[in-house]
């Protein structure tokens, strides 16, 4: 009996000594096999393969392209894109998207055009500043609300400044605004403002949410300096709803039912008030929702798979928000009223964006921002821009046609179908050097002529950052509406000229700076 117990214990503690399977594969990087595909004008299908160990998520940058994953296997799945027939006589492009955990890859997209167009199908003057596929204006509602709000500025970091959860007027270092402000906006050549305004610090407690008097006066006040100067104006509710970190969560909404249902009694309540305060202005003012509602990830936070509980909750917020702007009467009954798509973010309204149900007809434009591309025009890690920048100083690629693909798709989705469309932000920080000045006065002329171009109101963003670099973005002074210096002034001048003077996009590309 001893001699088989001792093999039998033999036996075991052999098996225990031997190599240990492990517990988890290691993970499988994002790879595609294919980094583009060429459709001709009649448009089919086509496929790449993903490899990836994490659950692969897509996202087509148009609505003429559509994509449809196969059932995964050994980490590989097939992806099916189907493109419709290309009935414009222009060539078009666009790109998916493909996601897989913290990765993301694209897959370029081209389709030919349906026919030759008029000029023999080039585009004259470089390739980027219009040619054939310029848009006409043919005064349908987009056209005409694009015309009527026009180019803008931000009163930013203002009223929308905040410090440990309550906003103020100067916490960020702006003096407080004044009628000068105004007139000198109006003077400058702007015709629309947007006021960013952030609430917490200021509302009461449920189920009334009372919003303090005196911070409502004063927002009234400064919406009156802009009637005075003639100036159409935008107010919101701002940095209530930034990262999911405050009130407006909509990370906890997607995911809480209770919590969805307490922000939009809430919703309801404070834009109630807000609109009876302002029932008797005029159709200068405009309501804006939200701003960039987000979980905190830009657009590739949980949004990308939950089934599209975020969007959804957004959604009812915007229908919260015009339901209680309506019922408050007055001018309010019909006034034009601005809805962001989430993280007002393009291509995610492209694929995700609804207007809400409303009483007054054509009242709605959609909100999106745009501040492309990020490392010149935010963080200034590039110091220059466009087809004559030096290549080791710029973003890579072709800067102007990728710029002008945003408003490609903006136009061809939204603009010639009638729905109206305003760039609530977007922007380039100020620059030390003659030379990056330059450039940076060219990518203003750019954008501003793409914006009129398509049809898209715009509207600059301004925080009263003084000096050059990262968030740099001081023109206008606050307290006293002067330029913030000589270089401020050179920038803005060549923002609205390109806005209002008769110059083509073509125009604008060929007296680029010189390299």
């Amino acid at each position: 009996m001893k001699q088989i117990l001792y093999i039998l214990t033999t036996l075991f503690l052999a098996a225990g000594c031997g190599p240990e399977t492990p517990d988890q594969t290691e993970p499988v990087g994002l790879s595609i096999d294919k980094n583009s595909l060429e459709f001709a004008a009649d448009g089919g299908e086509q496929n790449f393969t993903v490899t990836a160990s994490e659950t692969v998520y897509l996202v087509p940058g148009d609505k003429w392209v559509k994509t449809k994953k196969g059932t995964a296997a050994d980490n590989k799945t097939v992806v099916t894109v189907t493109v419709e027939k290309n009935m414009l006589p222009e060539p078009r492009e666009t790109r998916v998207s493909v996601v897989a955990g913290e990765e993301k890859q694209y897959v370029d997209i081209s389709q030919a055009a349906a026919s030759v167009s008029p000029d023999g199908g080039e585009n004259q003057g470089g390739g980027n500043g219009g040619g054939s596929d310029t848009p006409v204006n043919d005064g349908n509602l987009a056209w005409q609300f694009a015309e009527r709000f026009g180019i803008g500025w931000n009163l930013g970091n203002h009223f929308d400044a905040q410090n440990n959860g309550v906003s103020g007027e100067t916490f960020w270092g702006n003096p407080k605004a004044t009628q000068a402000t105004f007139n000198k906006v109006k003077a400058a050549g702007f015709t629309t403002v947007r006021i960013p305004v952030t609430w917490m610090g200021h509302i009461g407690e449920a189920p009334d949410y009372k919003i303090e008097e005196a911070w409502l006066n004063r927002v009234a006040e400064v919406v009156g300096y802009a009637e005075k100067a003639g100036l159409n104006a935008i107010i919101n509710m701002h940095h209530d709803g930034s990262d999911s970190k405050f009130w407006l969560d909509i990370k906890t909404a997607a995911a809480n039912p209770d919590v969805q249902k307490q922000l939009l009694e809430q919703i309801g309540a404070m834009w109630g008030q807000i609109a009876d305060k302002f029932k008797d202005k005029g159709e200068f003012l405009v309501f804006e929702s939200f701003n960039e509602i987000h979980d905190g990830g830009w657009g590739w936070g949980a949004n990308r798979n939950d089934g599209g509980k975020q969007y959804k909750c957004l959604n009812e917020w915007n229908q919260a928000f015009v339901d209680a702007v309506r019922a408050s009467g007055g001018e309010n009954a019909d006034r034009i009223l601005g809805i962001p798509a989430y993280c007002t973010n393009v291509d995610i309204a492209i694929e995700t964006f609804v207007f809400p149900e409303d009483t007054a007809k054509d009242r709605l434009m959609m909100a999106v921002h745009c501040y492309d591309p990020y490392d010149y025009t935010l963080p200034a890690t590039k110091s220059e821009w466009g087809h004559t920048a030096n290549a080791s100083n710029k973003v890579a690629g072709d800067n102007e046609a990728d710029l002008k693909k945003v408003f490609e798709k903006i136009y061809s989705n939204f603009i010639s179908k009638g729905i109206p469309v305003y760039m609530g932000e977007f922007g380039c920080v100020n620059r030390a050097t003659a030379r990056e000045q330059a450039f940076q006065q060219y990518y203003l002329k750019y954008y501003a002529k793409l914006a009129k171009t398509y049809g898209v109101p715009a509207i600059l963003w301004d925080n009263g950052a003084k000096g050059a670099g990262n968030e740099k973005h001081a023109f206008i002074d606050h307290g006293t509406g002067e330029y913030c210096s000589p270089e401020a002034k050179a920038a803005i001048q060549a923002l609205v000229g390109s806005y209002t003077n008769s110059l083509t996009l073509d125009d604008v590309y060929r007296n680029a700076p010189k390299n």
